[in-house]
């Protein structure tokens, strides 16, 4: 896992010491260090930066000794672009950092102010807390939570479990107390040591939307900012993993094993640069764009070397092989393009969701990916050094049906047309098909006329009266639809908590109605929501299935991609297929137009079958793990009320799986927290004590 972590103190002059000493507190100096650290800037407001960072990964640009930028990830700006952003920053223009190509963080210091900015997804997130008189700021909370010896907040944990994609229940918290997150698109501003979160995103009328760009020019912004996303990380070096094994030598030929099954085997990715490649729109598009560009795209060695595409087969998913035999000849067909060099990574049952949950690395915090990273390490363990996922395209580019509540807002009534006859046809002819537009047309109108603390407090009452008859659990798209065209709802988790756990969401909930008298449009609320779910999740997903030496990198959640994606008109999305049709024009427009028959197809009922077969066949270890669960000692889930659940949907029994996993996810984490042996940081001054007070979870009262 690699992290930034600084601090501001209040000091008004230089620390005494050296340049590696921490804040001031009143007059003495406290020596805390974190463990690892590559010192980038010391007193009085140090920073560092933590773990496996590459070079080209950690760009430091300087005006004066009191003026300086460091920027952390992959940006595609130029130096003399750096500096240009620097000197806007220190005018307070915070936009300029964050407009550039790539996913990174951007930390300034003009004098003793200190400015960390965030990004529009989530992806890239920045904690802070109050330590030693000051703030201390980092991009994990683990860290933090460390410094400060911080216990659990198991009031967070309740709300990540019961709403985990409602801003309003989950607030500014973390899983540890004390430690807090600045919202996406906001940025982080120290002034010694007092602290104040700032958005940098443009501010909209709340009374008409914003307007709209035409479709062909929106869908021209996205394939630019793509492309512009793509080249930002062909452009840097490339980089040649350290191979695991004697001299880093290949050990020679093995039956039934190739070189790449051998370097998989080793535990290493491929040098250079690949792309995931399952047959779908987004992952497709990535490779393609990437084998497009023109200069080196992939592998070290000659020029022209191709890039390495991974497909991931599933062999053990036999109840959907139409469908799977179709993604993986749609990953062949695309696959043809004489500048990738495709890979087909085979599993079985050991590689199904569920499979192996003894082992995997703490995550700074908890994620339903956690049972299957697993899997995703498979995959990734044949990829390359630098790896392109297609996460997050859905969230950014397909519509949340709660858009259709912003389409009646803007009185654009015949674009529900079309959206609302394809939810009537999804699900197949029955005898109320011909009811659904209508249906869909009264719930959607119910939601543009519904004020937003209404809506928040509705959410609440539903809560403490265990309301999930609208959760879809295997329900169909008219189903889960209607359960979307609320302002918020509760999870599909929510059902298994406990009435005090709910109790306490519920109250974080009407707290949130109160304060918020005005809350923008439901569409764009619940997609920006959604959004920040996916990205929290894989940034989960990136540490629970690190390859060492391997970067993910995740265009669609790049600044550039979401802004652009977010001007794309709600009459464009609601349209059936809006994700594949945009894609497909993006791929027109770097020319590429030979797409297979069948591309853009949705891979839901492949996961699923996945999901339910992996948890039929690790159910026994599931009931297990929840035979004495901390989530119970921690007051938020009655053992009993799980492990039956876990047992009938194993059976097949019409529950919401996704909320399993939360539960699952969750317990596993805590067990891996509670696991955990020494700390983040070092020194005379050191915290002698880790997260969670003697390793263990409290049960504590949620009230």
């Amino acid at each position: 896992m690699r992290w930034l972590v600084g601090w501001s103190s209040a000091a008004t002059g230089a620390a005494s010491g050296s340049s590696a000493t921490g804040p001031v507190a009143g007059a003495q100096a406290r020596a805390v260090l974190p463990v690892g650290a590559q010192l980038l800037w010391g007193d009085p407001d140090p920073l560092w930066a933590v773990g496996d960072w590459r070079p080209d990964e950690v760009r430091v640009v300087q005006a004066d000794p009191e003026t300086r930028l460091a920027v952390f990830g992959v940006c595609g700006a130029t130096d003399d672009q750096l500096r240009v952003g620097l000197f806007a920053a220190r005018g307070g223009a915070l936009r300029h950092l964050t407009a550039w190509s790539g996913s990174y963080t951007a930390v300034v210091q003009v004098g003793r102010r200190i400015t960390v900015t965030g990004d529009l997804a989530g992806a890239r997130p920045v904690f802070h807390t109050p330590w030693a008189g000051g703030t201390a700021y980092a991009t994990a909370a683990l860290p933090l939570a460390d410094l400060i010896e911080a216990s659990l907040d198991v009031g967070h944990l309740a709300a990540l479990l019961a709403c985990p994609d409602v801003p309003e229940a989950l607030g500014a918290g973390t899983p540890y107390e004390g430690v807090r997150r600045i919202p996406p698109g906001h940025a982080l501003v120290l002034r010694g040591g007092a602290r104040d979160v700032t958005s940098y995103e443009p501010t909209t009328s709340l009374a008409v939307a914003a307007p709209q760009l035409a479709p062909e020019q929106a869908v021209d912004g996205v394939r630019d900012a793509l492309v512009e996303a793509v080249r930002a990380r062909l452009a840097g070096p490339r980089h040649a993993p350290d191979p695991d094994g004697l001299d880093g030598l290949d050990p020679g030929p093995v039956p039934g094993m190739g070189p790449a099954e051998r370097r998989a085997a080793r535990g290493g990715p491929a040098p250079g640069v690949g792309a995931d490649l399952s047959g779908g729109s987004a992952s497709g598009t990535l490779a393609l764009l990437a084998a497009g560009l023109p200069g080196q795209p992939g592998r070290l060695g000659g020029h022209g070397e191709r890039l390495l595409a991974v497909t991931f087969n599933d062999r053990a998913t036999a109840g959907v092989q139409a469908h799977r035999d179709a993604e993986l000849e749609r990953a062949r067909s695309i696959a043809d393009n004489p500048r990738l060099h495709h890979v087909v990574v085979a599993a079985g049952e050991e590689a199904l969701p569920y499979a192996d949950l003894d082992s995997g690395p703490l995550t700074d915090e908890p994620g339903p990916s956690l049972t299957t990273a697993g899997r995703h390490r498979r995959r990734l363990l044949a990829g390359s050094a630098d790896h392109f996922v297609g996460h997050g395209a859905r969230q950014v580019l397909d519509a949340h049906p709660a858009r259709l509540a912003d389409l009646l807002m803007d009185r654009r009534r015949r674009h529900l047309l079309r959206p609302v006859t394809a939810l009537a046809k999804a699900d197949g002819p029955s005898a109320h098909s011909v009811l659904v537009p209508f249906t869909v047309y009264r719930a959607a109108r119910k939601l543009a006329r519904t004020p937003y603390p209404e809506g928040i407090a509705d959410a609440a009452r539903r809560l403490m009266e265990r309301q999930f008859t609208d959760e879809p659990a295997t329900g169909g798209a008219v189903d889960a639809s209607l359960a979307a065209l609320t302002w918020c709802r509760p999870g599909p988790a929510a059902r298994w908590l406990t009435g005090e756990a709910l109790a306490e969401v519920s109250v974080r909930l009407g707290e949130a109605a109160t304060r918020s008298p005005a809350g923008g449009r439901p569409g764009e609320r619940r997609a920006r929501a959604a959004l920040a779910r996916q990205a929290a999740d894989h940034r989960v997903l990136e540490q629970a299935a690190e390859v060492r030496n391997q970067r993910l990198h995740a265009p669609f959640l790049d600044n550039q991609v979401v802004l652009a994606c977010r001007a794309l008109p709600d009459t464009l999305r609601v349209q059936p297929g809006a994700r594949a049709a945009v894609l497909r024009s993006v791929l027109a427009g770097a020319g590429v137009r030979d797409l297979p028959p069948g591309w853009g197809a949705t891979s839901h009922l492949t996961h699923t079958a996945a999901v339910r077969a992996g948890l039929r066949g690790a159910v026994g270890d599931l009931v297990r793990l929840f035979d004495a669960p901390l989530l119970a000692d921690a007051g938020l889930i009655e053992a009993r009320v799980v492990r039956k659940a876990l047992r009938a949907a194993a059976e097949g029994a019409p529950l919401p799986l996704d909320g399993l996993a939360e539960l699952v996810s969750t317990e596993l984490w805590l067990r891996r927290l509670v696991a955990r042996r020494g700390s983040c940081w070092t020194g005379a001054e050191a915290p002698r004590q880790r997260a969670v007070a003697a390793g263990v979870v409290p049960r504590a009262r949620l009230s």
